[in-house]
């Protein structure tokens, strides 16, 4: 019976696929095939736990199955995130006027990141006030128990390392393991060496022209081929949100977010404001903020749904590039960066959160000037090098609260809401990445006014798609 029922399940996810796909042949433009993608897996979704209800044996091997094609999807991104960031960067930079222009656009990126994970660090705060959050209001399970022994367990490599060997951590000894993505810096690493590649073509330039040159045909041509790919890759969009929102919102512990409703809530409430907060900075820099976000929807929906700043870089730079009218090297250099510094979301507003929560469980007063400053300068700081897949959130957390001597393993409280919290989070992080980009190019002048004020852009840029 189950085997039958488990195929009902799959038939019904490949007739919306069918459905997508005819939608595609009929030229419907890619940002509503994505939208429709992503309501049918929320209809789909929550009728496959109204049905079998969320512990099912039914729903877990459907879930299987639809993770074929949305795990599967996000496993194709990851893949190509590694030579994308790589070549993109290269190439941007050996296409450099002048080697002076890589310092200006590292420079406004990161100070953007930065200093708006600081901003939605206060933004965090005022919203567990707002709220009156407090850990000692939430009821520990066994799964919160053990979830927060395995934080104190995992506290163990990171509470340790100084400010300064947090930052050597960012250069890479062996570029060949950072392309496996097998550190939590490893796309910064991987940035680094791209950067540096890209200066050495630069100088080589100046003493051997000819062998500079040949080295820019291949990368250029290299280029070419990864873009190829990742096009291909972003054509089964609409078909990864679908299969991942379905999961999502089958496996959503909806007892869980009642009894945490309230954290919940303020989460969104906080996230939403830094959104305005990103809106706001780029109607201030001249630009229209509707526009903007009409035009970044598509990329932040498929972050929210895969919960994965890494896994959304090439669909990123895409939009930049050729919706935003982003300069190229400022686009994969924001994107790049964005995926692992300064995540608003993750490393800004939870972090903060958390530690408003905790602190009154140890007797401290987080209202005080003294600790407001102290943990905003530490999210600041610690900003850097935040995992850009699901669970970097956790790693912010565990460095923040050690670094203010709260108790890390109280995080553990949250875990039946994680997902949900990660899905706008994320969407956050990646929001973040797309106006440091697109505000660095109105600085530098490398911004093209007429690709971004033109409404239609995000339908010509997907129609390949």
């Amino acid at each position: 019976m189950n085997i039958f029922l488990i195929s009902v399940n799959i038939v019904a996810l490949l007739a919306i696929i069918g459905l997508l796909i005819f939608m595609q042949k009929k030229h419907v433009s890619f940002t509503k095939r994505v939208f429709t993608g992503l309501g049918a897996g929320i209809v789909l979704g929550a009728l496959l736990q109204a049905i079998y209800g969320v512990d099912s044996e039914v729903l877990t091997n459907t879930a299987d199955w639809y993770s074929i094609v949305g795990s599967g999807y996000i496993q194709l991104l990851m893949m190509i995130v590694v030579p994308l960031v790589m070549v993109s960067i290269i190439q941007s930079i050996i296409n450099l006027e002048k080697s002076a222009d890589l310092g200006k656009m590292s420079a406004w990126i990161i100070g953007f990141l930065v200093s708006t994970a600081m901003v939605a660090a206060l933004i965090g705060i005022g919203s567990a006030a707002l709220f009156d959050l407090n850990a000692d209001q939430i009821d520990a399970g066994q799964a919160e128990v053990d979830r927060g022994d395995m934080l104190q367990e995992k506290l163990g490599d990171v509470q340790d390392l100084t400010a300064p060997q947090k930052i050597l951590s960012f250069i890479p000894s062996n570029i060949f393991l950072d392309m496996t993505g097998q550190r939590a810096t490893s796309v910064i690493a991987v940035v680094i060496f791209s950067i540096i590649v890209g200066i050495a073509v630069l100088g080589l330039r100046r003493k051997n022209p000819e062998q500079a040159e040949m080295f820019t045909k291949i990368v250029n041509a290299f280029y070419a081929v990864v873009m190829r790919i990742v096009t291909l890759i972003l054509r089964l969009t609409p078909f990864g949100i679908l299969a991942l929102m379905a999961n999502t919102v089958a496996k959503t512990d909806v007892a869980g977010i009642v009894q945490l409703g309230k954290f919940v809530i303020a989460s969104y409430v906080a996230l939403f404001v830094i959104m305005i907060f990103h809106l706001v900075l780029v109607g201030l820099f001249g630009l229209n903020p509707m526009t903007y976000l009409k035009k970044a929807m598509p990329v932040l929906g498929f972050a929210f749904t895969s919960r994965s700043s890494a896994g959304t870089i090439p669909l990123n730079i895409q939009a930049q590039k050729n919706s935003l009218g982003v300069d190229s090297g400022i686009a994969n250099m924001s994107a790049s960066f964005g995926a692992t510094i300064g995540q608003n979301g993750c490393a800004g507003m939870y972090p903060a959160m958390l530690a408003v929560m905790i602190a009154p469980t140890v007797g401290i007063d987080p209202f005080t000037p003294a600790f407001i400053i102290k943990l905003v300068l530490i999210i600041g700081i610690s900003s850097f090098g935040v995992a850009g897949v699901g669970g970097g959130a956790t790693f912010a957390a565990l460095i923040v609260l050690s670094s203010m001597g709260l108790p890390v393993a109280l995080a553990g409280l949250l875990i039946s809401i994680e997902a949900l919290i990660d899905m706008g989070r994320t969407a956050v992080n990646v929001n973040d990445s797309m106006v440091a980009g697109t505000l660095t190019a109105r600085i530098l002048g490398k911004l093209n006014l007429k690709t971004f004020n033109d409404k239609t852009a995000i339908e010509d840029s997907s129609s390949s798609l």
